[in-house]
């Protein structure tokens, strides 16, 4: 694990102003800040982790993510990944995306009651940190004030196979047993909730 880690490291060591002239292809859906944009079902990217970044577009580009039939939206993002093939320019556009102002909390959009999310929370604290602030160390991504939306699509993808499968994805098959833990969609909408409010 601590090789991965490193590796990763050592891949995203870009130059954010390269990265910016790359990024103009991903902020016609992400935004110009990375804010995200549901309208067009793309979550916010600003303020996530380096390593993390990196990871995701591999796994698109490898076709490790966003290959399953019902994963409509990762399809949508499998070509956009293509635009930065190859490990530099991977490297500096996630440089530009982590140079980039972490995006106000995002505002609750389905109904879940952060409370009650908080109740299932030390589940995920347990890799994410305490604050949603990610653990590079446990491979676990910043989740704080991310859209409601978002965290609920990925979770629902995770209990209903479409998402952590592939046989490579080995973080993704562990978020499987994560997400079973949440017992019905409505416990889905409440930690989705409760995410989205980290940080405010």
């Amino acid at each position: 694990i601590l090789s991965t880690v490193l590796a990763l490291s050592i891949q995203a060591a870009g130059d954010p102003a390269k990265g910016k002239a790359l990024y103009a292809t991903c902020a016609s859906c992400h935004g110009a800040n990375g804010e995200g944009n549901q309208a067009l079902n793309a979550p916010a990217i600003a303020g996530q982790q380096e390593w993390y970044l990196t990871r995701q577009l591999k796994n698109y580009q490898d076709g490790i993510r966003g290959t399953h039939s019902k994963d409509v939206y990762g399809m949508q993002m499998r070509p956009m990944s293509m635009v930065v093939w190859g490990e530099k320019k991977t490297a500096d556009v996630v440089a530009y995306i982590t140079s980039l102002p972490n995006p106000e909390n995002a505002a609750i959009t389905l109904g879940g009651d952060p409370t009650v999310g908080q109740a299932n929370s030390m589940v995920c604290a347990a890799c994410h940190g305490a604050n949603g602030e990610g653990n590079q160390a446990l491979n676990a991504p910043r989740i704080a004030g991310q859209f409601d939306w978002y965290t609920h699509r990925q979770l629902m993808n995770w209990k209903n196979g479409v998402r952590g499968t592939h046989p490579k994805d080995m973080y993704g098959m562990q978020m499987i047993g994560m997400a079973a833990t949440l017992v019905d969609e409505t416990a889905v909408k409440n930690i989705s909730a409760y995410i989205a409010n980290l940080g405010k």
